[in-house]
C-alpha cells in the first residue's frame, strides 16, 4: 500500500499542466505548430510532416519526411520567397507559383500564414460562417473555401487542429498536432 502511495505522488509531482493556447487577438502575432499536410488532386495525392514558424517578418516552413528528415524548406520574407529542396535552392516573388513550379501543387502561404489560425487575411474581401460556439467554421477568401473542422477545445478563441482548404479540383489539407507558445 506504501508504494502505491508513493507512487501516486511521484506521478503527480512530475505531471504539468497543458498549456492552453489560444487564437492571437494581433493579425500578425507569432506562431508554431507541428502537423501534417495532405494535398489531393484529381491524379495526385502527396503528404508531409510540417513544421511551421511564423513571426511577422518571416515564415519557415519545412516538409518532413516520414521519419522527421527535412525534404523541403520553403521561407517567405519582405524580400520574396525560397524553396530549398535535394540541395538547390530556388526562389521567386510569391509561394503559390514556386511551390507549383517545383513541387507540383499551390501552397497558398501569404493567405494561409492568417488561415491557420482561423482569421481572414487582412487586405482582402472575405466571408464566413460560424459555428455554434461562434468559432470561424467556414471561411470564403481568395477563391478558396477554407473549412474547419476540429478545434483545440470547445473556446470561442481556440485554435483550429484541422482545416481543408478547397479550390479548383484541389484540396490541402492541414492537421495540426501541436500549437507551440511563442
Amino acid at each position: 500500500m506504501r508504494r502505491i502511495v508513493l507512487l501516486s505522488l511521484l506521478l503527480t509531482a512530475c505531471a504539468s499542466t497543458p498549456t492552453v493556447l489560444k487564437r492571437p487577438a494581433a493579425v500578425d502575432a507569432p506562431f508554431a505548430f507541428n502537423g501534417r499536410i495532405v494535398i489531393i488532386q484529381p491524379e495526385r495525392r502527396d503528404s508531409a510532416g510540417l513544421r511551421w514558424t511564423h513571426d511577422a517578418a518571416s515564415d519557415e516552413v519545412l516538409l518532413l519526411a516520414p521519419l522527421g528528415q527535412a525534404v523541403a524548406r520553403i521561407t517567405s520574407n519582405a524580400q520574396g520567397v525560397t524553396l530549398e529542396a535535394e540541395g538547390e535552392t530556388h526562389a521567386a516573388q510569391d509561394a503559390e507559383t514556386l511551390t507549383q513550379e517545383l513541387l507540383g501543387w499551390q501552397l497558398p502561404l501569404s493567405g494561409l500564414r492568417y488561415w491557420v489560425a482561423a482569421l481572414p487575411a487582412p487586405g482582402g474581401e472575405f466571408r464566413s460562417e460560424q459555428d455554434a460556439q461562434g468559432r470561424m467554421a467556414v471561411l470564403y477568401q481568395r477563391g478558396w473555401i477554407i473549412h474547419y473542422t476540429r478545434y483545440a477545445d470547445e473556446g470561442r478563441d481556440a485554435l483550429p487542429l484541422r482545416l481543408s482548404l478547397q479550390r479548383a479540383g484541389m484540396e490541402v489539407r492541414v492537421l495540426i498536432d501541436e500549437w507551440e507558445a511563442r
